[in-house]
């Protein structure tokens, strides 16, 4: 009998371990919308703001590399139809007509000068906007990680990202799950008093927009110099 009383207590003791080991391993799931603590972090505001001003200052030295260029198309045109003057003598002439191709190839350097100032532009603003967003998604990605952890849970999901038929990674969630809102007070929380503004306006995409976008060209319409 008392052997029996020794086996019950045993299969107890035994299903009660099951039971409580089921309980510590059951996970706990949280999510975090990266996306909008990253768009909301002051300092990507910050960021956006500096960007915003380099562009800026890039849009002037392009309108001056455009203004110089389009100042040797009117160089050009003058000398191509001193070239073309029916009264002029023909040294004169080919005189004008050997300047309006220097001219020229002036025109193409310049066009060169502006196509490469829009692209590596372009490739700078792009390149350190990427770097600053990688470090700063480290930075946000930890401070989420921690408060997970305080939280108890086992397993932070990222709501924010698309899968590769475009939908969310998170199809359904209880609101009470998202650590959004606590993830974002924590990295705002040192934030100072005045924090530029950027201009770009709310849903637009975080990279700013290459500097060149719609840039000016330097043409010569319907001109070529006299053969």
């Amino acid at each position: 009998m008392k052997k029996s009383i020794q086996s019950i207590f045993a299969v107890t003791a035994i299903a009660f371990t099951a039971l409580t080991t089921h309980a510590q391993t059951t996970p706990k799931i949280l999510v975090v919308d990266l996306a909008k603590v990253f768009d909301n972090h002051y300092k990507t505001l910050e960021q956006q703001a500096k960007l915003q001003a380099d562009e800026a200052k890039a849009q002037d030295q392009l309108s001056q590399i455009t203004k110089e260029g389009n100042a040797l198309v009117e160089q050009f045109k003058e000398l191509d139809e001193q070239s073309k003057n029916p009264t002029a003598t023909a040294e004169a002439k080919a005189k004008a007509q050997a300047d309006a191709q220097k001219k020229y190839d002036e025109i193409q350097q310049k066009r060169s000068e502006q196509n490469s100032f829009v692209q590596n532009t372009s490739n700078t603003l792009k390149q350190r906007f990427q770097t600053f967003k990688t470090l700063m998604i480290e930075e946000i990605t930890k401070t989420a990680t921690e408060i997970a952890k305080k939280h108890g849970a086992t397993i932070l999901l990222d709501k924010s990202g698309p899968t590769l038929v475009g939908v969310s990674n998170v199809l359904y969630f209880d609101p009470s799950l998202d650590i959004t809102e606590e993830v974002q007070a924590e990295i705002n929380k040192d934030r100072p008093a005045v924090t530029p503004t950027p201009t770009t306006a709310a849903g637009a995409p975080a990279v700013p927009a290459p500097a060149t976008t719609d840039s000016p060209k330097i043409t010569v319409p319907g001109i070529t110099p006299s053969k």
